[in-house]
């Protein structure tokens, strides 16, 4: 599937919905949806996204999820009976993270915190720790876990899979991944 640049841009300021299994075991939380996952339907579905491929690097799924064209429905099955759910801080599409205003970015908890006590999962990763810093007000917040406002629920802070990220290899995210996965109880 591709999209033209004019064609991406009617999908500005959409959402994608949460992709929220049950039970909720871990939660993946990107900053935002791009205009290529609000076009798809797919979290983190952009081409050259990392974070199915490290998903998968890390042997938390078996297969590896192509979902430029929207979610495959093996894939899509193997995230909800592993109990792999996904998010986002402001669940408005741009096309990139830049564009969202602190205030969006300020309201990102109490969005959390309601999924969080609804769900219950064992563990939540926001994916992006500049975006967690500004988010929950923790502006010297580095990678790991962090302390939890949720009493059953452990709070991790990982690299963003955006191919922008030149900080972060396949490798390197997927060994955070597998152990957030891990604590979750995923593996």
């Amino acid at each position: 599937m591709r999209f033209t640049q004019a064609e991406l841009q009617e999908f500005r300021d959409r959402t994608v919905p949460d992709l929220l299994p049950d039970p909720l075991r871990l939660l993946f939380v990107g900053i935002n949806p791009s205009l290529w996952s609000a076009a798809t339907g797919a979290h983190f579905g952009r081409p050259g996204n990392r974070f199915y491929p490290a998903l998968h690097r890390a042997r938390i799924t078996a297969h590896l999820i192509d979902a430029s064209g929207g979610y495959p429905d093996v894939g899509l099955a193997e995230l909800r009976a592993k109990g792999i759910g996904i998010s986002n801080l402001v669940p408005r599409a741009t096309a990139r993270a830049d564009e969202l205003t602190r205030a969006e970015l300020e309201a990102a908890p109490a969005r959390l915190d309601a999924l969080v006590t609804a769900h219950a999962p064992a563990a939540v990763a926001v994916l992006g720790v500049t975006s967690y810093r500004t988010a929950f007000g923790v502006p010297k917040a580095r990678l790991g876990e962090q302390d939890s406002p949720w009493p059953s629920t452990r709070l991790f802070v990982a690299p963003n899979p955006s191919g922008l990220n030149a900080h972060a290899t396949l490798d390197s995210l997927a060994a955070d991944y597998r152990a957030i996965a891990s604590a979750a109880g995923t593996l």
